[in-house]
């Protein structure tokens, strides 16, 4: 039992690494109620818990090896996205649109779920082949560790969303701010996680 509540507790500490706070505070900062945010949240752990798992079906239980220059490619890929998601928040700032349903933004949090769990993943799994018996004890350890980071990104983006909240602040100006902030801290962000991993410098 205290193993499970380990692995979960894992996977909500995973959930708050610096890459995925700054994707998911940018993906909330447009929201205006908390039920939106943290439904993005639970989105994007599912789309996280989801990548991991299948690496891990490769890897486990196909036996499929992938090198760890692959990793670091994917983990450039991520630096991308963060700088794409920094840009487009930006944009959507100052050309936003009277309507955006929902579904389609929770499909961009379940989207950027799948990308975010493709950086880390290999070393989750070499951990998990190094330790685990077995490949379905393997496998459900990556399920409870995900269920874990779905937790911990629920209550992220549910912490980041009340900044943006109209009832709890009522000035456009400072919310514009915010939004600004967050998303040039994931454009350098994003940026540093390219060059680090594709060698730039």
């Amino acid at each position: 039992m205290f193993k499970i509540f380990l692995t979960i507790y894992s996977g909500l500490e995973h959930a708050f690494e610096a890459d995925h706070l700054l994707a998911v505070n940018t993906l909330v900062s447009h929201r205006e109620n908390l039920k939106q945010s943290m439904k993005d949240g639970i989105y994007w752990g599912i789309g996280h818990t989801a990548t991991i798992f299948f690496i891990g079906i490769l890897m486990i239980g196909f036996k499929f090896q992938i090198g760890e220059e692959v990793f670091k490619n994917f983990e450039a890929g991520v630096g991308v996205m963060l700088i794409i998601l920094g840009l487009y928040r930006v944009f959507k700032l100052f050309f936003p649109k009277e309507h955006t349903h929902t579904h389609n933004t929770s499909r961009a949090a379940f989207g950027v779920g799948l990308i975010h769990g493709l950086a880390g993943s290999g070393a989750l799994v070499v951990l998990v082949i190094s330790q685990m018996k077995t490949p379905l004890e393997g496998l459900m350890y990556i399920l409870i560790f995900g269920l874990g980071s779905i937790f911990g990104m629920f209550l992220a983006a549910y912490l980041f969303s009340i900044p943006y909240t109209k009832s709890l602040l009522k000035s456009k100006k400072l919310q514009a701010s915010l939004v600004i902030i967050s998303s040039i801290l994931c454009i350098v962000y994003g940026g540093k996680v390219v060059v680090e991993n594709l060698g730039l410098l």
